[in-house]
């Protein structure tokens, strides 16, 4: 059966035109890079639930050894070895020293140290990796067999070698993560560098009269923010496990002070009769290792141009 066909009046319809103003307007919200960063990030459960962890055990670190009435290096004789209780949440040590006090007094210092280790390595990286990048010709290649040399050596015996020579501390132990521990910003900066040198913005400030030293923190650094900040995440949890493993073997921080690899070690020689001693510095150590790990892996998704819409 043959539909009718409807005739549809003329009058109903309207010639609007063309509206010139409106040809090019941008219909969605403007972002910067970095508001579409935090928005992806935010899709992220993992990530998100991450940087909450990663905020109360910074929190804790900062209140928690204030407050209750021990120090980290106050000893009681007559509450040796005490489980978790009212007086003591989670427990005495061989000394009968606070081990609520002690794990956050000692989150605080490996947070430090890894911190301050990592911040050190972005600044001695970016500027070693933006020179030799942007100099190139014989100063990039004088300056990366430099890098091949200290790669050559392993890391751990350059920081063991350190320690025996100097005195064992905290800072000792970060100018031996430092020394080898720049060379991976360095040539991540550097392979950044190399691929914006002949980009067009990179070419138009070039002509319009701009130095060196303006390139490179004006125009250069800034579009290999976003890299760093994610480089440094997974370079923290490394900085952690290195100081706890040293503390562990007896190179680290000695006691009185605290640190997550000095309460391991004395968790780990009473761990028979005394778990606790051993489990809660762990539980603390694995949490920060995996939020850090997790946090960089989701920074890394939401800052990656080629996943952007």
């Amino acid at each position: 059966m043959k539909k009718k066909e409807v005739e549809i009046p003329a009058k109903m319809f309207k010639i609007v035109g063309r509206k010139e103003e409106t040809l090019e307007e941008i219909k969605r919200s403007h972002l910067t890079g970095w508001q579409d960063g935090w928005l992806r990030l935010k899709q992220n459960k993992a990530a998100m639930i991450s940087l909450f962890v990663l905020l109360m055990i910074v929190i804790l670190s900062i209140i928690g050894p204030h407050v209750n009435t021990y120090t980290y290096q106050q000893t009681n004789y007559d509450a040796v070895y005490l489980e978790p209780n009212s007086d003591h949440w989670l427990g005495t040590d061989k000394f009968g020293r606070d081990q609520w006090t002690r794990l956050w007094e000692g989150t605080r210092i490996s947070l430090y140290i890894a911190v301050l280790a990592a911040l050190l390595d972005i600044l001695i990286g970016i500027t070693y990796g933006a020179i030799s990048a942007f100099k190139g010709g014989k100063v990039d290649h004088m300056m990366q067999r430099i890098i091949e040399i200290l790669v050559g050596i392993p890391n751990l015996i350059i920081i063991i070698l350190l320690i025996m020579m100097m005195k064992p501390g905290i800072t000792t132990i970060i100018i031996a993560m430092v020394i080898t521990g720049w060379v991976n910003m360095a040539r991540l900066v550097r392979g950044q560098i190399f691929k914006l040198k002949n980009a067009e913005y990179i070419l138009a400030a070039r002509a319009l009269g701009a130095d060196g030293r303006r390139i490179i923190i004006g125009h250069m650094l800034p579009n290999t923010l976003g890299i760093i900040i994610i480089n440094m995440m997974f370079t923290i949890p490394s900085a952690i496990f290195t100081e706890a493993f040293l503390s562990f073997i007896g190179l680290g921080l000695q006691e009185p002070l605290a640190s997550l690899g000095v309460l391991i070690n004395d968790g780990f020689q009473a761990m028979r009769n005394h778990f606790y001693l051993l489990a809660f510095p762990s539980i603390v150590i694995v949490s920060l290792m995996v939020c850090f790990n997790l946090l960089a892996d989701g920074l890394r998704d939401a800052f990656d141009p080629k996943m952007r819409n």
